[in-house]
Protein backbone atom coordinates (compact mmCIF):
# COMPACT_ATOMS: atom_id res chain seq x y z
CA UNK A 1 0.00 0.00 0.00
CA UNK A 2 1.81 3.21 -0.82
CA UNK A 3 1.10 6.29 1.19
CA UNK A 4 1.47 10.20 -0.07
CA UNK A 5 2.52 12.78 2.63
CA UNK A 6 -0.96 15.22 3.06
CA UNK A 7 0.78 17.67 5.52
CA UNK A 8 1.67 18.16 9.47
CA UNK A 9 -0.51 18.59 12.17
CA UNK A 10 0.92 21.72 13.32
CA UNK A 11 -1.36 22.86 16.69
CA UNK A 12 -4.87 22.45 17.56
CA UNK A 13 -7.13 24.88 17.52
CA UNK A 14 -10.12 25.82 19.92
CA UNK A 15 -11.23 23.08 22.42
CA UNK A 16 -13.25 21.38 20.16
CA UNK A 17 -10.92 18.91 18.49
CA UNK A 18 -10.01 20.64 15.46
CA UNK A 19 -6.43 20.55 14.10
CA UNK A 20 -4.44 22.85 11.72
CA UNK A 21 -2.76 21.18 8.89
CA UNK A 22 0.29 22.37 7.16
CA UNK A 23 -0.24 21.34 3.67
CA UNK A 24 1.46 21.81 0.53
CA UNK A 25 -0.26 18.46 -1.31
CA UNK A 26 -1.19 19.22 -4.69
CA UNK A 27 -4.27 17.87 -4.79
CA UNK A 28 -5.99 18.75 -1.16
CA UNK A 29 -8.95 19.85 -2.22
CA UNK A 30 -9.82 16.20 -2.86
CA UNK A 31 -8.27 14.83 -0.24
CA UNK A 32 -9.41 17.17 2.91
CA UNK A 33 -13.33 16.47 2.74
CA UNK A 34 -15.74 14.88 4.68
CA UNK A 35 -15.83 10.82 5.03
CA UNK A 36 -12.13 10.50 3.46
CA UNK A 37 -9.69 8.45 5.45
CA UNK A 38 -6.06 10.04 6.74
CA UNK A 39 -3.75 8.12 8.49
CA UNK A 40 -1.17 9.62 11.55
CA UNK A 41 2.27 9.71 12.27
CA UNK A 42 4.96 6.38 11.66
CA UNK A 43 2.28 4.06 12.52
CA UNK A 44 -0.81 5.70 10.31
CA UNK A 45 -3.40 5.67 12.52
CA UNK A 46 -6.40 5.68 10.77
CA UNK A 47 -8.73 8.32 10.82
CA UNK A 48 -11.97 9.91 9.37
CA UNK A 49 -12.07 13.57 8.77
CA UNK A 50 -15.80 14.74 9.65
CA UNK A 51 -15.29 18.60 9.06
CA UNK A 52 -12.61 20.56 6.81
CA UNK A 53 -12.59 24.63 6.55
CA UNK A 54 -9.37 26.54 5.37
CA UNK A 55 -8.27 29.26 7.85
CA UNK A 56 -4.99 31.63 6.76
CA UNK A 57 -2.58 28.94 5.00
CA UNK A 58 -3.90 26.20 7.21
CA UNK A 59 -5.87 23.63 6.67
CA UNK A 60 -8.11 22.80 9.34
CA UNK A 61 -9.78 19.24 9.96
CA UNK A 62 -11.98 17.75 12.81
CA UNK A 63 -12.14 13.86 13.22
CA UNK A 64 -14.95 11.73 13.49
CA UNK A 65 -15.23 10.94 17.44
CA UNK A 66 -13.31 13.44 18.67
CA UNK A 67 -15.15 16.28 20.06
CA UNK A 68 -12.25 17.50 22.62
CA UNK A 69 -9.14 19.39 22.54
CA UNK A 70 -7.37 16.55 24.61
CA UNK A 71 -8.35 13.99 22.42
CA UNK A 72 -6.04 15.38 19.38
CA UNK A 73 -3.14 16.79 21.22
CA UNK A 74 -1.43 13.31 20.43
CA UNK A 75 -1.47 14.70 17.28
CA UNK A 76 0.15 17.53 17.23
CA UNK A 77 3.81 17.19 15.25
CA UNK A 78 2.48 14.65 13.46
CA UNK A 79 2.90 13.84 9.53
CA UNK A 80 -0.32 12.71 8.16
CA UNK A 81 -0.69 10.80 5.11
CA UNK A 82 -3.12 9.53 2.22
CA UNK A 83 -3.45 6.07 0.58
CA UNK A 84 -2.78 6.88 -2.91
CA UNK A 85 -5.53 5.02 -4.24
CA UNK A 86 -8.18 6.88 -2.45
CA UNK A 87 -7.60 9.72 -4.92
CA UNK A 88 -9.09 9.99 -8.18
CA UNK A 89 -7.11 12.28 -10.82
CA UNK A 90 -8.77 13.70 -13.73
CA UNK A 91 -7.08 13.08 -17.10
CA UNK A 92 -3.24 14.96 -17.51
CA UNK A 93 -2.76 15.05 -13.72
CA UNK A 94 -0.32 13.50 -11.77
CA UNK A 95 1.39 12.92 -8.36
CA UNK A 96 4.54 14.42 -8.05
CA UNK A 97 6.45 10.99 -7.31
CA UNK A 98 5.31 9.56 -10.05
CA UNK A 99 8.00 11.85 -11.72
CA UNK A 100 10.80 10.51 -9.20
CA UNK A 101 13.11 8.33 -12.32
CA UNK A 102 11.80 9.72 -15.28
CA UNK A 103 14.03 10.36 -17.80
CA UNK A 104 14.60 14.06 -18.85
CA UNK A 105 14.91 15.24 -22.66
CA UNK A 106 16.02 17.71 -23.89
CA UNK A 107 16.84 18.47 -27.88
CA UNK A 108 15.94 14.80 -28.41
CA UNK A 109 18.58 13.97 -26.17
CA UNK A 110 18.07 12.14 -22.35
CA UNK A 111 20.03 14.63 -20.23
CA UNK A 112 19.06 12.81 -16.88
CA UNK A 113 16.83 11.55 -14.60
CA UNK A 114 14.18 13.15 -12.27
CA UNK A 115 16.24 12.59 -8.23
CA UNK A 116 13.41 13.88 -6.06
CA UNK A 117 10.43 16.88 -6.16
CA UNK A 118 11.33 19.87 -3.76
CA UNK A 119 8.65 21.91 -2.67
CA UNK A 120 8.67 25.33 -1.18
CA UNK A 121 6.41 28.59 -0.86
CA UNK A 122 7.56 29.95 -4.27
CA UNK A 123 8.01 27.23 -6.74
CA UNK A 124 8.49 23.71 -7.23
CA UNK A 125 11.59 22.20 -8.69
CA UNK A 126 12.51 19.05 -10.20
CA UNK A 127 16.04 17.70 -9.46
CA UNK A 128 17.69 16.29 -12.15
CA UNK A 129 20.50 13.70 -11.57
CA UNK A 130 22.78 14.33 -14.54
CA UNK A 131 25.71 12.13 -14.59
CA UNK A 132 26.10 12.19 -10.87
CA UNK A 133 25.30 16.49 -10.43
CA UNK A 134 22.15 17.64 -9.33
CA UNK A 135 20.54 19.85 -11.50
CA UNK A 136 17.20 22.13 -10.39
CA UNK A 137 14.30 22.83 -12.82
CA UNK A 138 11.75 25.10 -12.07
CA UNK A 139 8.67 22.80 -12.35
CA UNK A 140 6.64 25.29 -14.55
CA UNK A 141 5.03 25.25 -17.96
CA UNK A 142 7.58 27.88 -19.52
CA UNK A 143 10.17 25.12 -18.95
CA UNK A 144 8.55 21.92 -19.36
CA UNK A 145 6.98 20.97 -22.59
CA UNK A 146 5.56 17.49 -22.10
CA UNK A 147 5.03 15.35 -19.19
CA UNK A 148 4.51 12.04 -20.63
CA UNK A 149 3.69 9.40 -17.51
CA UNK A 150 3.39 6.20 -19.99
CA UNK A 151 6.58 6.44 -21.22
CA UNK A 152 7.77 7.75 -18.05
CA UNK A 153 9.59 10.86 -19.83
CA UNK A 154 9.72 14.51 -19.31
CA UNK A 155 10.85 16.84 -21.95
CA UNK A 156 11.86 20.39 -21.28
CA UNK A 157 12.17 23.34 -23.94
CA UNK A 158 15.59 23.75 -25.17
CA UNK A 159 16.67 26.78 -23.17
CA UNK A 160 20.48 27.67 -23.37
CA UNK A 161 22.03 26.65 -20.09
CA UNK A 162 19.28 25.41 -18.41
CA UNK A 163 20.84 21.84 -17.57
CA UNK A 164 24.50 23.17 -17.02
Amino acid sequence: MEYLYLGKIVNTHGIKGEVRILSKFKFKKKALTKHFKIYIGKQKIEEVISGYRPHKQFDMITIEGIENINDVLKYKGKHVYIKKSDIILEKGEYFDDDLIGMKVIMDNEVKGFVERIDTDIYQDKIIVNKCGTLVKIPHVRGIIKDINLEEGTITLDSIKGLLD
